[in-house]
């Protein structure tokens, strides 16, 4: 065998990038243009323009109207309680203008590395931003530490990277596996989650976590396939089991059983990652992170967020440890739900701390 051979053995060829053909790239990993958008703004630039989010990205929510109400200046001292992609956190160290202090944490240890390297990358690092994965149950832990704080935000939102991810799982749009972790480094899966439930927990979750109407005949499907010996390990597979066991519904319609795979997905991500009692936790502890004159702002993306919020603001109201609340929610207006439809069931409430 001559020397050339051998090297053509040893030397694997060289696989060009998969490039998609025009404007709708179906594969999370083919769309190269949408997770580079420094290096693709114009296309970037374009999707978001039709009122779509860019893959790998997220469009921050009620921007405008966070800001006119915490009202923060220079030298103050604030909490990002959920960072995410960074878009409120930009803004709010926009706002502190390299005077004062910004605390920032997140869950997800594989978007938040990102994130603050993102930040660097624009001018805002240590000096200015502290930056840790925690969650925000234990707000406490900081302010034990620090001065109470002037303003807190709290973005209850799934972020639109770990959504548009196949392999974090959130989404029934996609293959991948059935996880719906925030940190997959920590609890269990929503695929092993649902291997230990019975039929009442499971139409009691869908019930309590995303007012799923048909939550009784989802249940038994569920239940019925793992009693089978079939294990939900994906999300495709629980989508599918979804659609069978909703066509025969009378009068059902494919949007019905579209927004009940939503619904579903919901709620096992929220029963997953504890939501409600971290949230509950989250908004006990708040008042006592508060400066005097402190403000908070939380939004929320369904019913049963908002209930916990509105509920919490009266309590502190009526106690006297908030000077004043939202009277009503703030919606994202028209142009904004156009341009970004992930906006269209943000609720924004605030608070005074007394």
């Amino acid at each position: 065998m001559s020397q050339d051979n051998i090297l053509d053995e040893k030397e694997p060829k060289h696989k060009r990038r998969i490039r998609y053909k025009g404007t709708h790239p179906k594969n999370y990993k083919e769309k190269y243009k949408e997770l580079n958008p420094e290096k693709y703004a114009d296309d970037v630039a374009k999707i978001i323009q039709k009122g779509n989010t860019p893959a790998g990205m997220h469009i921050s929510i009620c921007v405008k109207e966070i800001l006119d109400f915490l009202q923060i200046t220079p030298g103050q001292i604030g909490l990002d309680a959920t960072l995410g992609y960074g878009g409120h956190s930009l803004e709010m160290l926009k706002c502190l203008d390299k005077k004062g202090r910004l605390y920032a944490i997140d869950v997800d240890p594989i978007e938040l590395p990102r994130t603050k390297d993102r930040l660097e990358r624009l001018g805002y690092g240590s000096e200015i931003i502290e930056i840790k994965q925690m969650n925000f149950s234990q707000i406490d832990q900081i302010t034990s530490k620090s001065e109470p704080f002037n303003f807190v935000l709290a973005d209850l939102g799934v972020s639109s990277m770990q959504i548009d991810n196949p392999e974090r799982g959130f989404t029934f749009k996609a293959e991948g596996p059935l996880d719906l972790r925030l940190n997959p480094k920590m609890g269990i899966s929503a695929a092993d989650l649902l291997k230990e439930m019975t039929l009442f927990e499971i139409e009691d979750m869908l019930i309590e976590n995303a007012d799923e109407p048909h939550a009784a005949v989802i249940a038994r499907a569920i239940l019925s396939s793992i009693n089978k010996g079939i294990d939900i390990t994906t999300t495709t597979q629980l989508r599918n089991i979804i659609k069978d066991a909703l066509k025969y519904v009378p009068k059902i319609k494919e949007d019905d059983i579209k927004k009940s795979c939503q619904r579903t997905f919901q709620a096992l991500r929220i029963d997953v990652n504890n939501e409600f009692e971290v949230l509950d936790e989250f908004l006990e502890k708040l008042p006592s992170v508060l400066a005097k004159g402190g403000r908070v702002a939380i939004l929320t993306f369904h019913s049963g967020e908002d209930r916990r919020v509105k509920k919490s603001f009266q309590y502190f109201f009526r106690e006297g440890v908030y000077s004043e609340i939202a009277p009503e929610p703030i919606r994202p207006s028209a142009e904004e739900c156009h341009v970004n439809s992930r906006a269209r069931s943000a609720k924004l409430r605030w608070a005074i701390k007394s």
